[in-house]
């Protein structure tokens, strides 16, 4: 099964009605036959974002546990390139979560990423190659 990157963005939109991406992010993961990974910091930054509603909260954790996404680890060993990374982007800035998604695409050679995030646009593989967007 191919593997592609998954970003919060899309993750909230799933769990929020009222977000203008909810509808797309629903038709791409309705559609989606690929292994959908990502790390903690962007389920941290999920659950941290519907913090609006605990009914969204436990309904995205529900559908997480249920094997809708696979949380690659992020090890201590790892904050060394994540920290390059943040420095490298530092002008946008590049958060936490980005940098570690960005990591996962190294590590595990993964090029294509479902985002909202226009970051995505700047950032670049291990080989400087632009991300190929989902969304």
């Amino acid at each position: 099964m191919t593997k592609i990157l998954i970003d919060s963005g899309p993750l909230i939109a799933l769990f929020n009605s009222k977000d203008k991406y909810h509808a797309v992010s629903i038709k791409f993961v309705k559609n989606n036959h690929s292994e959908l990974i990502t790390t903690l910091a962007s389920v941290t930054e999920t659950l941290h974002l519907l913090d609006f509603n605990r009914n969204a909260q436990a309904d995205f954790l529900n559908w997480a546990n249920a094997g809708a996404i696979t949380i690659e680890p992020i090890t201590l060993g790892d904050f060394s390139r994540i920290r390059a990374l943040m420095l490298k982007y530092s002008d946008l800035p590049m958060d936490f979560a980005d940098a570690c998604l960005v990591f996962l695409s190294e590590k595990l050679n993964i090029s294509e990423i479902a985002t909202i995030d226009r970051d995505f646009d700047v950032y670049r593989t291990k080989t400087k190659k632009p991300f190929t967007i989902l969304l």
